[in-house]
């Protein structure tokens, strides 16, 4: 008879290999793991497809975010989950490259708004056009016109079985 020690958190101890016979199968993985593989590899087919126009992901999410009008930097940072220090350095080099614009709230001197330059703008359309091209190929991948909820499921599941993306 096999014998359990009592967990110090309360709960159950997972069975082990020799509690089953050995018999170790695959656990079917959880939904978190399923997106977080469907969403790397999603990241890192826009990153190649954008890095022909030496921009990274991060920078086409901040312009997009920049597309209707100026930001705050802490808006930025709180609407795309990037940490201040990183957007910070994202708006400089986007900045250098003359994408962008900072300019100070005209009531609050400290606060910085970020905006799209008219040369981001033209930038912006080029790589939506690029980033669309990518999606038009995944759809064709998953073998479907349009990409809503009833086909979100097997675009993971391709995505995340490592299934390729031509196109």
């Amino acid at each position: 008879m096999q014998r359990v020690r009592p967990n110090p958190a309360g709960r159950s101890p997972a069975p082990s290999a020799a509690a089953d016979g050995g018999d170790r199968r695959p656990a079917v993985p959880l939904l978190v793991e399923v997106l977080t593989l469907a969403q790397r590899r999603l990241t890192q087919g826009l990153a190649a497809v954008l890095d022909e126009e030496h921009c990274t992901v991060d920078q086409w999410r901040v312009m997009r975010a920049l597309a209707d009008d100026g930001r705050a930097m802490g808006e930025l940072s709180q609407g795309l989950l990037i940490p201040q220090a990183s957007l910070t350095r994202l708006v400089d080099a986007l900045a250098d490259d003359g994408w962008v614009y900072r300019s100070q709230s005209d009531t609050d001197r400290r606060r910085i708004r970020v905006h799209l330059s008219r040369r981001g703008r033209t930038r912006l359309a080029r790589l939506d056009a690029l980033a669309a091209a990518h999606e038009s190929a995944l759809r064709a991948a998953v073998g479907t016109d349009a990409l809503g909820m009833d086909t979100l499921g097997p675009l993971v599941t391709h995505l995340a079985a490592g299934g390729e993306i031509r196109g």
